[in-house]
């Protein structure tokens, strides 16, 4: 009897203290003098969903008394170039929230958001998809980091018709530009204790172009030995997406790959509506909704005001993080993910027949 009373009072013992571990603070953040000051962001709030979304970041910010205030500028994707002024209050914030800019298919109008990755040199994109709980998918484990190079490629945007029926579209690649990303990708991995970096590519095929990225991810690779570097080729990687996502951790990209591969992942992961992603550069940070499909949504979403928030949101937090206010950050993700673990409140497109306010009074009830 006694032995079983102490062998009891041990296990006792050892559920309190491991109950201790895991329900106290983290070692606490420390800020330099004057982090608290409120930061300024630039705010587009974009084509259609992309007000609806933004306003829901707004009104989570002000419950949570987060240190930033939005400067709001109109954009639309139609418009010819990104205003002067909104790129000056870019280059002034060194941050920018933005919803969806529509971009016209065919014609002669180009893609702002292009325009604004080559004016800022937003030269990484980043699309975090990973399983939220609560919400069910097909594949479980899948926590995948897409770095997509995000200046050149096929995006560089240099096509002309050689003669009638004849359109020559290039594909640009630099030792500069995939360096870079490469040793993004991998900076990344290193301080987000991330294992592995694959690197995807059509070498096979493109062997001068692709065969430079991978040279130079290879370069780069051999300055990180503690994280394990893997090559696949573009359509067997998307095979392995769809089969088996959870053997992927941090993918590195050339520009056009990365696009189909962060909305593949998404899909795989949840649906483009709940995963945060952003492009940064050496100076300015451009946070969005993680994957472009959906971004703008339809009509029907923006009439029904039923647009999902929850991928602006997280990408709010990654937002926060980026400023050095990692508490306020901690608080926006916990209650966002409380909110769909608890599957009450859910628009449309996750199941639910919530509409975007509801969700955001949710998401501010679960704040602590």
């Amino acid at each position: 009897m006694g032995g079983r009373s102490i062998a009891a009072g041990s296990m006792k013992l050892k559920g309190m203290v491991k109950h201790a571990i895991g329900s106290g603070r983290s070692v606490t953040y420390m800020p330099r003098p004057g982090d608290g000051a409120p930061r300024g962001v630039t705010l587009i709030p974009g084509d259609g969903i992309g007000p609806l979304v933004t306003r829901a970041v707004e009104q989570v910010m002000e419950a949570m008394h987060a240190p930033v205030y939005f400067e709001r500028y109109e954009v639309h994707g139609d418009m010819k170039r990104v205003p002067e002024e909104v790129l000056e209050s870019i280059r002034k914030n060194k941050v920018c929230l933005k919803g969806g800019l529509k971009t016209p298919v065919g014609g002669g109008v180009s893609s702002l958001n292009v325009q604004l990755r080559k004016e800022l040199d937003l030269y990484a994109s980043l699309v975090n998809c990973f399983n939220l709980p609560g919400l069910p998918t097909r594949h479980h484990n899948v926590d995948i980091v897409v770095i997509r190079e995000n200046t050149e490629g096929e995006y560089s945007g240099l096509e002309h018709e050689v003669v009638p029926g004849v359109v020559e579209s290039l594909k640009v690649m630099t030792k500069f530009c995939s360096e870079r990303i490469a040793k993004y990708a991998f900076e990344y991995a290193y301080l987000n204790n991330r294992k592995t970096v694959t690197a995807v590519h059509k070498a096979n095929i493109m062997k001068l172009a692709d065969g430079l990225f991978l040279e130079s991810c290879r370069q780069v690779a051999t300055k990180y030995p503690s994280i394990r570097y893997n090559e696949i080729i573009v359509d067997n990687c998307c095979m392995q997406l769809v089969s088996k996502p959870e053997r992927f951790d941090v993918m590195v990209t050339p520009n056009l790959y990365g696009n189909l591969v962060a909305n593949t992942a998404a899909g795989i992961a949840g649906g483009t509506g709940v995963m945060p992603g952003g492009n940064v550069g050496g100076d300015h940070a451009v946070f969005e909704q993680g994957a472009s499909a959906g971004n703008v949504g339809n009509e029907k979403l923006v009439e029904q005001k039923e647009a999902n928030p929850v991928a602006l949101l997280l990408s709010s937090a990654m937002m926060l993080r980026h400023l050095r206010f990692p508490s306020f950050a901690d608080r926006l993700e916990t209650a966002v993910k409380r909110v769909i673990s608890e599957g009450k409140y859910m628009t449309k497109d996750l199941g639910g027949v919530s509409t975007t306010q509801e969700v955001v009074h949710a998401v501010i009830a679960n704040l602590d």
